[in-house]
């Protein structure tokens, strides 16, 4: 008698639910998409990091390292952790991109991978802290914190032997997957604990599409959705972030089920909005919620073979080690995410003594996007002149400037400078000091800040004059597309400051 389609898949799925949940494949792929995902952050920053705190650049790292050393003593190398303390000029800078990359190539190659993980680490931290406002985003934080957690999830060896692997500490795989849970869970509750209007009422996403930092040509597609639908989706994302991320704490079929539904979560919003590499580190974290049954046959094969002959060539990291680390982990995560939820600020003297030790490593941190939505697109063009008569405007090399121009799909790349310039139309100029030291350095005509635009006005000889201009985006309709081959119409709102000169100055 044939069996039902039913039996067979009862059949295979109790299959499945027998073998053992071990994860030493999923530990592998996660491994390399986090050498992938290192790789692609310290080439995206190369390119623009002389332009961002180089020399010539916007804010130079330089004299930012010897105001700290001339205020603090040796708890300089506490409050701003980096190994620039050693040098930072920038044949310095470069190196440690450069050395970065190739750390996260031998990750990817399986070489050392604790060592290399450890030094990845090091080098992004030293970083993110000469590099302030430029490198504090929160999937900037989330591949220090991932990254930090990894050293101790990867195997202590020198040279490639995946099959000879033992399983990964579920331990410090617990952890990794309650950090996805403080990333999703956060994400959600701070949307409602902000008191935001469009969240309540659910027509974020009326705006979020057009209004998001730097939106893709897709984002104009889904801006145009009905209301009605835009609202069941916000209602839907509500429940990815707020009610599926308890599955990553369930049975094994639970956490398949949360693993499906996240991974096309952060699809779709790729596909929408160019959020660097954080959709894929998201990704990545979601693969540790698979074990070992789910990936091919002939994989598990491998292992199992291998299991038979495995020698003690692999050590796994010591329970002194694992045990402070999750405490600790465990105490100031919690602390943290339970704040959020309950509107209280810790006071008990040892929990804010840990809280101000970790926070300059930023290995413990605080997760939830766009809490209360900004509802208006204002952009800033920056306009330069010879004679304060005729004015030309520098164009950015991603964030909207030309009606005309297309969105683009630039993720997992992060253009670091139109990211700061979507943060600085939220406020002004005198919120934001490191754009007046942009506008200087465009009046200097710094050929590193200049290489971070797409289009410079003043090849020849650096404007006499600069000024910025706010203007108002939105989205055409289909109607205006079609006619004028606009994307955007805008509207000129006024000043975002006054018009500078470096003969003002002087």
């Amino acid at each position: 008698m044939r069996r039902s389609l039913y039996d067979l898949t009862q059949h295979g799925l109790s299959r499945l639910d027998a073998l053992a949940p071990e994860a030493r494949v999923s530990r592998w792929v996660f491994l390399r998409l986090l050498g992938l995902i290192y790789l692609i952050a310290f080439l995206s920053l190369g390119s623009q990091l002389l332009g961002l705190v180089g020399s010539q650049g916007i804010l130079p790292a330089d004299p930012f390292l010897h105001a700290v050393r001339g205020q603090f003593g040796l708890e300089r190398y506490w409050l701003a952790p980096t190994l620039c303390w050693f040098g930072v000029s920038d044949a310095w800078l470069r190196g440690f991109c450069v050395t970065g990359g190739l750390f996260a190539l031998l990750l990817l190659l399986d070489v050392a991978p604790a060592l290399m993980l450890t030094l990845l680490w090091a080098t992004y931290l030293s970083l993110t802290t000469v590099c302030r406002d430029f490198l504090g985003f929160q999937w900037d934080n989330l591949l220090l914190e991932a990254g930090f957690l990894a050293i101790f999830l990867s195997p202590l060896r020198w040279r490639p032997a995946f099959a000879r692997d033992p399983a990964p500490s579920r331990t410090v795989v617990w952890l990794l997957r309650w950090l996805l849970f403080r990333l999703m869970f956060s994400s959600g509750v701070v949307k409602l604990a902000s008191g935001d209007a469009t969240w309540r009422h659910l027509t974020a996403l009326t705006a979020h599409f057009e209004t998001q930092p730097l939106p893709t040509w897709m984002a104009w597609y889904a801006h145009q959705l009905p209301v009605w639908l835009l609202q069941a989706v916000c209602l839907v994302m509500f429940g990815i972030e707020l009610i599926v991320p308890f599955l990553i704490f369930g049975p094994r079929r639970l956490r398949l089920l949360a693993c499906s539904i996240l991974i096309g979560f952060q699809l779709l919003i790729m596909a929408t909005g160019n959020y660097a590499f954080f959709n894929l580190l998201t990704i990545a974290l979601c693969l540790l919620l698979l074990d070992d049954a789910v990936w091919p046959t002939r994989w598990s094969d491998v292992l199992n073979r291998a299991r038979r002959r495995m020698t003690r060539s692999t050590r796994h990291w010591p329970w002194w080690v694992l045990a402070p680390l999750t405490v600790v982990v465990l105490v100031a995560t919690s602390l943290d995410l339970s704040a959020r939820l309950f509107r209280w600020t810790p006071s008990w003297a040892p929990i804010v003594t840990l809280e101000r030790a970790v926070a300059p490593f930023r290995t413990l941190n605080s997760y939830g996007l766009f809490a209360v939505m900004t509802t208006s697109r204002q952009e800033i063009v920056v306009e330069g002149s010879q004679d304060g008569i005729t004015w030309l405007p520098y164009e950015f090399r991603d964030k909207p400037g030309d009606p005309y121009r297309r969105p683009r799909v630039i993720a997992p790349h992060q253009p670091r400078l139109d990211w700061q310039m979507w943060f600085a139309a939220l406020g002004s100029y005198q919120d934001n000091p490191w754009f007046l030291s942009f506008c200087g350095q465009l009046l200097r005509g710094s050929p590193e800040v200049l290489r971070l635009l797409d289009k410079n006005p003043f090849p020849h000889t650096p404007p006499r004059y600069l000024r910025a201009l706010m203007y108002e985006y939105h989205f055409t309709d289909g109607t205006m597309r079609r006619r004028t081959g606009l994307w955007w119409r805008r509207e000129l709102k006024g000043f975002y400051c006054p018009t500078l000169s470096l003969q003002a100055r002087e």
